[in-house]
């Protein structure tokens, strides 16, 4: 129980101070007269000057409240290396048994793991929330067990009590790490820029460890290469993208013996790869309705270059006409198909008839063009079939159709073969369909399959879309000129612009379109894993490796023709190696070095300065597990062998009684009794005369 003086005042306190200074200057005068009662006169003022006070004494019943020391526990990734987990577990039983040791004191035990994002270890938000679930008046200390690698200092909290960090690791830990600096998002195919590495040693490094290291790089899973470099220097690394689209470049160094992990000791680049400029050719056999579809859509994207050439004027046209009055400009036929065929990304041939303007030696060239790596496409009209067609002619050779000199005049609405349901150019076009189907064709040359893959057809299912592979390069051949009728919106139209993109993209090898594709995204540690294939036969289960060596088999159930996926939860930020029969994809789930493993030794030189100012520590674990003790508030509390805290002596108040110090009458009994002794005494000495 505790007693207090309180005042509860009958009039305002100015009042009361202003008679307490009549009360003085009439004291004054009764000194300077010599009145013999004056003191008793005053006692009498001061007696009436108190019950205007009121003063009463309340009486509090307290019960004490527990002291809290908050332990914040790191159980980030990085708290998994070397000993840290027996570490923490026996900081933390040292803590309990310490605490439980002392006199009206609770532990508070909140656990921490990695930070959502790769946000690595949030120590700081931790002990915030941990601080604003208990009462700041209680809280009597606060002790973090971690490797001291923090990742959200800017937010420590205002803490009441000292701060206390156990660091767990050891003094001669060392690690080995690679760093990709300056990696762009995007890089233009065939030109070479610069990436540049670092491989860097930290911590404790043994002597035993050389100056150098083994640096295997692989792109796209394809046959690594291994180089020896220099520890501790930056590399540039020059660079050139094999093919269009996502190009992934793994890099990874070799484990040294005794270092923390290997986990850091790899990274993934995936850089997308972007043509410069597409440089087309299109050789228009003759005007016809069908030329500006080609025209059009090659010259709606803005990185194409195209050279477009119509023959108007046939060698054979002789109509007198002086040469040097004609306005048609010579084609450069050497130019284009001798000095400058390599530079062409893809050559079409639109209704081209041998009218003796290529010579065969020309055409010989393309097939070379194409056997390198080049890509033809032949869009063929009624001349495909005729004597003069490309087709007798060094073509023959790559083409994968050979014409029967029939030519079907008939409507007919193009359709897709199974294998064109599955194929990427193809797949899904039936779904861009308007209502009732796609529009009518009405020509169609018959030709006959002799190799490659027919994707769409006609009539009699005759072939349409014949696609193949000739060495490095492709081929292609539309058995028909009546794409343009769907671009026209002819009977509903079809998916002329979504055909014809696909398939200049397939041609010019663009990996979202090869035939077999293993492919995956990340969306935070959900992976979404599709394969497309052709192949009638399902392609199997997926075989996926972790970034600790762990495989896990998954089955890929098939979800449209052709296609097959999978959605997986990574259980864990890192590499990831895919493989299905002989395709194999590597995607970094997170960054490809998680947060938690970039900087991996521990140390106290981040917490340290937080801690300072509550009269806190950091204390190595390493070096002996301290005991806990109590100190006052404001002197150090952290010393060889012992951390403390501050007792708060919080309590929680019961109930209250006030009771007034006198009755009223008792103050005015006693006022009266004064005054009267104070007369009685002037009475009987009188006053002394002047």
């Amino acid at each position: 129980m505790t007693q207090t003086l309180i005042f509860d005042p009958l009039v305002p306190w100015v009042v009361i101070a202003a008679l307490g200074g009549l009360a003085v200057v009439l004291l004054a005068v009764a000194v300077w007269r010599g009145l013999g009662g004056w003191w008793l006169r005053g006692l009498a003022l001061g007696v009436l000057l108190v019950a205007l006070a009121n003063p009463a004494l309340q009486e509090e019943e307290r019960s004490p409240l527990n002291d809290i020391v908050i332990l914040v526990v790191d159980e980030s990734a990085s708290q998994g290396l070397g000993d840290r987990a027996a570490q923490t577990e026996a900081a933390i039983a040292r803590v309990e048994a310490e605490v439980a040791a002392l006199p009206n004191t609770e532990l508070r035990v909140h656990r921490l793991g990695d930070g959502e994002d790769d946000a690595g270890t949030l120590a700081m938000t931790a002990l915030a929330e941990a601080l604003a679930e208990e009462p700041r008046a209680r809280v009597a200390g606060a002790i973090v067990i971690t490797d001291g690698v923090v990742h959200d200092l800017g937010l420590v909290p205002n803490l009441p009590a000292p701060l206390q960090v156990l660091l767990t690791g050891a003094e001669a830990d060392w690690d080995r790490r690679l760093v990709v600096k300056n990696a762009p998002a995007f890089a233009i195919m065939g030109e070479e820029f610069n990436l540049t590495l670092k491989i860097e040693d930290l911590g404790a490094v043994p002597a035993s460890v050389g100056p150098e290291a083994q640096l295997t790089i692989t792109v796209d899973a394809e046959e690594p290469a291994t180089y020896t470099v220099p520890v501790g220097e930056e590399l540039d690394l020059p660079v050139t993208l094999p093919h269009g689209g996502m190009n992934v470049l793994q890099f990874s160094v070799a484990g040294a013996e005794g270092e923390l992990t290997d986990r850091n000791n790899a990274a993934v680049v995936q850089i997308n790869g972007v043509r410069d400029r597409l440089r087309v050719l299109l050789v228009s056999g003759e005007p016809h309705a069908g030329e500006r579809v080609w025209r059009n859509l090659l010259k709606s994207d803005a990185s194409v270059d195209l050279v477009h050439f119509t023959i108007l004027r046939p060698p054979e046209k002789q109509d007198g006409i002086p040469v040097d009055e004609l306005s048609l400009i010579a084609f450069p036929t050497r130019e284009l198909f001798i000095e400058k065929i390599e530079e062409f990304d893809l050559i079409i041939f639109d209704r081209y008839r041998m009218r003796g303007i290529l010579p065969m030696s020309y055409i010989e060239n393309v097939v070379k063009y194409v056997k390198n790596g080049g890509t033809v496409l032949v869009a063929a009209g009624p001349e495909f079939g005729a004597v003069d067609s490309l087709y007798r002619s060094p073509m023959a050779e790559i083409l994968p159709v050979e014409p029967t000199a029939q030519v079907i005049e008939e409507g007919f609405r193009p359709k897709l073969t199974d294998l064109g349901r599955r194929h990427p150019v193809t797949e899904g076009l039936e779904a861009l369909a308007p209502e009732g189907g796609w529009g009518r064709w009405f020509r169609l040359v018959e030709v006959v399959q002799t190799a490659g893959q027919v994707l769409m057809s006609g009539p009699d299912d005759r072939p349409l879309l014949v696609l193949n592979r000739v060495e490095k390069g492709r081929v292609a051949v539309l058995a028909s000129d009546q794409a343009w009728l769907w671009g026209r919106g002819y009977e509903g139209g079809g998916p002329q612009l979504e055909l014809l993109r696909r398939l200049a993209h397939w041609m010019l090898k663009e990996p979202e379109l090869e035939e077999e594709t293993l492919t995956a995204t990340a969306d935070g540690q959900q992976l979404t894993i599709t394969r497309r294939s052709v192949a009638e036969a399902a392609p199997g289960d997926l075989k996926v490796t972790g970034p600790d060596g762990a495989a896990v088999v998954l089955p890929m159930p098939e979800v449209g023709p052709g296609r097959y996926e999978t959605v997986w939860d990574a259980p864990m930020l890192g590499l990831y190696r895919l493989e299905q029969g002989d395709l194999t994809r590597v995607i970094a789930v997170g960054p490809s070095s998680p947060r938690e493993f970039v900087d991996t030794i521990a140390t106290g030189d981040l917490l340290g300065p937080l801690a300072a100012p509550t009269n806190g520590g950091v204390t190595r674990i390493e070096d002996g597990l301290p005991d806990i003790r109590e100190v006052r508030d404001g002197r150090p509390a952290v010393g060889r062998g012992w951390i403390g805290i501050t007792p708060r002596e919080a309590y929680l108040t019961a109930d209250v009684k006030v009771a007034a110090l006198l009755p009223g009458w008792a103050y005015l009994i006693l006022a009266a009794a004064l005054a009267i002794a104070a007369w009685l005494i002037e009475g009987r000495k009188g006053a002394r005369r002047v």
